[in-house]
């Protein structure tokens, strides 16, 4: 193959709108400024290598001449370390000031949108209208509403690039940007806005990019809790409210009123609680955990109640209140007599009392609260629920006394965060590896000398004694006299510690404990055992609880396709037919997109949590019990990756019943929520998602055509994904070679390792760097491979397959979202820079048959999208990412060829400091031009 005259990928050309010019003058702004701050601060030198770099990047952009390549890769090599050092941040600065620019300009567009009544996909009104035109009657919606639980699950995985202090900085610039309205306005002059922007971005530059030390669990719970602040505290309870309305304003034209207090949206939280391959998890970072949630709750609280005591003025000697709000008042005892006439300040002042001493009880760390009054010491709420009542009585006197709009807003608002936030926050999810949970449980028998080697038994007999053990025996296993395992203790510690959290912040702070590697009924049992020595399950008669539920995780191929198997053989024991009865008859099952991608390819992937999802919501209709989904989705599309409200819609109907939980993992967490107008859209666009997918059920589905289809093309896509990546000839050293990947292993991104075991394999290594890695190079291999091959085999099958592969690409969901997010995926490749990489190859000759498959493959899956969408380039139908490519990838190829300059002296023996920040800050640099790196 001919490597000089590599295909390009073609994205579409937008017409820039009036809105865009300014996004295009923005970007002009932040580069200039950004090149005064290099000019200062870096001196004439790099301002020159940098302006030369991107102005050569650029050239071949515009004219797609590859020997212009040639020259980027020579530049590069002529720079030292220290100014290939700051030549790579003046990069990675271009892609972090290319977003901030490209975050206003949606909130823009989202503004308008607002003003001009533009009813937008993934807003609640367009979700209705959609309701409305398939023939949903009120009632129907209504139900639909009644249905929808989201719970969006904050984890830290190691891609979370940016340090806080740059987020921060960035979401300051963000909110300068946004000032321009103000410039246009004459609110602020055009010279003071510009200063406040050079400003800020002077700053970005002097701060360190790369963290000195690695992160500590403790680092990523702050991490997390910060976009509370910036988005969940206030646009959460915004949109519980939009929700209520709408439905409220439904419910009056119906028969139907009941329609009250639905809570569409919780949070999640995986940080302290999930210790698969995290050997930094511990007892005491689960009490840190929730902790640090339960302090920044409190701080919230006491905020708002502080603002709605000044807002609420009003004097007895001018309003009337209720008997409950006077009652109220009259415990606030001795006041200011400034307050005496008072009387919503003092209900208020007793409401605060009681709230303090409810925090001065349950949190550890109480510096951060406000003082208690001096003799006065309120009772302490036992449930957030009660605290939500004495709020309600305030507000309930206000609507009595014809005064319902001073409800509106911060009352509201506070009374609904409540409803969600609780005393806990986001509840806290348990994981551990299925692998972890039978290791102790041998040991736990053999100490008890019921069983010397559990381990060797088979699956019958480990269910058969794990079940007599809950059945039969209501003594514990553990006994204090005998020494444990620092695995067995370790593992007991955290359900004791889960005993102790519930007791004090309620049951909602830990729920479900999650089994990674779940394979059989045996992984289920031994999670109940060991529920069962904190006193958390029990299963003798007339004495069956178990307050955790235990959620297996399917992540592997083979494990999806054995999974429903798993669940029936669950289902069917009397004792867990008891612990249902208990608990609503519900049951989560939480699918890895991760590992799946990893396993199977992309397709096989997508196709196989599809049967999945299907074959486990008919067990559990089976049973009568209510199966619902945890989907484990990456920022990435070989992760679960891309548009949420898709992904939602494209799930199999029946399957999701309106409730979703979903992981929102590392950078996408920042790109979604570090804004507060862009974290309302898109927790809207979640919500609403679920309305509609919850309105459909199985009986709607009309796919059975289509599903054969696909599970035909699957079988040929997993071979041929499998041929390359597991049957080829040195793939796996091709892979340590041409990608970043041990680069990224030494970087401090996250507290968990990157591999569970320390061996040079595939199979050992995680998915999310694995991900990761080939995004660095631009081959974004994970996303698409296989994809191509396997639906031209199926179309060369029969004339009429391709008309087939069109039809399901209108009609289908499911189908629809898979070829989008290839298209998307493909519009962010560039086999020009990837054949850089694959220079890095010891062995070139093996390395370039690999990349010539690659390549071949790449060119098939373009041409089959070609076909099948009728579009001729990429990104036809997403013209805002298509615009945001042109804006950005003409300065981007920069950083690929400065990383790969970096990783050949690297492995040239050279450990310079200067060259090892400047490596790490190009992964940081790609990672955020790219916009979702693993």
């Amino acid at each position: 193959m001919n490597f000089k005259n590599l295909p390009i990928t073609p994205i579409l050309s937008v017409e820039k709108t009036k809105q865009q010019e300014i996004l295009l003058e923005h970007n002009k702004l932040l580069r200039n400024l950004l090149g005064e701050t290099i000019l200062t601060y870096g001196g004439l030198p790099i301002y020159k290598a940098v302006e030369k770099l991107k102005n050569v990047s650029a050239e071949y952009y515009k004219n797609k001449v590859p020997a212009n390549y040639d020259n980027l890769s020579s530049f590069c090599s002529e720079l030292n370390n220290k100014e290939l050092l700051k030549v790579t941040r003046s990069f990675t600065f271009y892609s972090v000031l290319a977003n901030i620019a490209e975050d206003v300009y949606q909130m823009h567009q989202q503004r308008s949108a607002k003003i001009s009544n533009n009813l937008q996909l993934g807003t609640l009104e367009r979700s209705i209208k959609n309701l409305k035109d398939k023939g949903f009657n009120e009632e129907k919606i209504l139900k639909a509403m009644k249905k929808v639980s989201i719970v969006p699950v904050l984890t830290a995985h190691p891609t979370q690039v940016q340090r806080k202090s740059i987020l921060d900085m960035i979401k300051k610039l963000t909110d300068t940007l946004d000032k321009y309205e103000d410039v246009k306005n004459l609110k602020i002059s055009e010279d003071e806005w510009i200063d406040e922007l050079n400003r800020g971005i002077q700053i970005l530059w002097q701060t360190s990019m790369l963290r000195t030390s690695k992160l500590t669990v403790a680092d990523e719970v702050n991490n997390a809790l910060s976009y509370y602040s910036t988005t969940f505290f206030q646009e959460i309870p915004k949109l519980m409210n939009k929700f209520q309305e709408i439905s409220e304003t439904i419910a009056n034209k119906t028969a139907f009123n009941s329609y009250r207090n639905l809570l569409p949206l919780t949070m999640g939280m995986w940080i302290g609680g999930d210790r698969d391959g995290n050997p930094f998890v511990t007892s005491e970072t689960l009490e840190l955990s929730a902790q640090a949630q339960a302090t920044k709750l409190f701080q919230f609280y006491f905020e708002e109640i502080e603002k709605v005591y000044r807002e609420l003025s009003m004097s007895i000697t001018m309003v009337r209140v209720n008997d409950d709000l006077k009652k109220l008042s009259e415990d606030s005892g001795e006041v200011s007599p400034h307050r005496v006439n008072e009387p919503y300040r003092r209900a208020l002042t007793a409401i605060n009392d009681r709230l303090l001493s409810t925090a001065y009880t349950i949190c550890t760390d109480t510096d951060y609260f406000p003082p208690r009054r001096k003799n006065v010491v309120g009772k302490p709420y036992k449930k957030a629920e009660e605290f939500q009542k004495d709020l309600e009585i305030v507000a309930q006197s206000l609507i009595d006394n014809n005064a319902k709009f001073l409800t509106k807003g911060l009352l509201n608002n506070l009374i609904s965060a409540i409803k969600i936030f609780g005393f806990h926050l986001a509840t806290i999810d348990l994981r551990q590896d299925s692998s972890v949970h039978e290791v102790c449980v041998a040991e736990l028998l053999k100490n008890a000398n019921i069983l010397d080697d559990y381990l060797a038994l088979s699956e019958d007999e480990r269910c058969e004694i794990l079940l007599k053990e809950l059945e039969q025996d209501p003594r514990i296993l553990s006994d204090p006299t005998i020494p444990q395992s620092e695995l067995l203790s370790g593992e007991l510690e955290i359900f004791r510690k889960v005993k102790s959290l519930r007791d004090r912040f309620g049951e909602k702070i830990i729920e479900k404990n999650l089994i990674s590697h779940a394979t059989s009924l045996s992984d289920m049992l031994e999670v109940a055992i060991l529920l069962k020595e904190a006193n958390l399950a029990k299963g003798t008669k007339n004495n069956e609880f178990c307050e955790l539920q235990i959620v297996p995780l399917f992540e592997t191929i083979e494990d999806l396709e054995v999974a429903p198997q798993t669940l029936r053989n669950w289902f069917s024991l009397p004792l867990v037919e008891k612990w249902m009865n208990k608990k609503e008859r519900k049951q989560e099952v939480m699918l890895g997109y991760s590992d799946s991608n990893k396993d199977g390819g992309y397709l096989t992937s997508n196709w196989a949590l599809y049967v999945a999802q299907k074959s486990l919501t008919a067990v559990g209709q089976e049973f009568n019990i209510q199966v619902s989904f945890f989907h484990g989705r990456g920022g990435t599309v070989g992760r679960g990756g891309g548009p949420s409200y898709e992904a939602i819609l494209a799930q199999p109907e029946g399957s999701t019943a309106g409730t979703i939980r979903l992981t929102e993992q590392g950078e996408v967490i920042g790109a979604k929520y570090g804004n507060s107008e862009l974290g309302f859209k898109n927790l809207e666009a979640l919500v609403s998602a679920a309305l509609e997918s919850s309105s459909l059920s199985i009986e709607d589905a009309n796919w059975d055509e289509y599903e054969k289809i696909i599970a035909e093309i699957s079988d040929l896509s997993y071979g041929i994904y499998r041929d390359l990546v597991y049957n080829t000839e040195g793939f796996t050293e091709f892979f340590f070679e041409i990608t970043p990947i041990n680069a990224i292993a030494g970087l401090n991104i996250g507290s968990r390792p990157s591999s569970r075991k320390k061996n040079h394999s595939l199979e050992s290594l995680r998915a999310i760097p694995w991900v990761f890695s080939w995004s660095q190079t631009r081959i974004m291999l994970p996303g698409w491979y296989g994809v191509g091959s396997s639906f031209e085999k199926w179309i060369e099958k029969n004339d009429k397959n391709l008309e087939t592969l069109q039809k399901m690409y209108k009609e289908w969901p499911f189908f629809k979202a898979v070829i989008s997010n290839v298209d998307m995926i493909l519009s962010k490749t560039d086999l020009g820079i990837a054949y850089e990489y694959i220079k890095l190859a010891s062995n070139q000759k093996i390395a370039k048959n690999i990349f010539s498959s690659i390549v071949k493959e790449w060119e098939l899956t373009l041409d089959i999208l070609k076909k099948i969408t009728g579009n001729e380039v990429l990104l036809k139908d997403n013209p805002e990412l298509a615009s945001s490519l042109n804006n950005r990838l003409a300065y981007f190829s920069s950083m690929n060829y400065l990383q790969i300059e970096l990783l050949k002296r690297k492995r040239n023996g050279d450990a310079s400091e200067d060259l090892q920040k400047a490596l790490h800050i190009s992964i940081n640099g790609l990672a955020t031009g790219l916009r979702n790196s693993g």
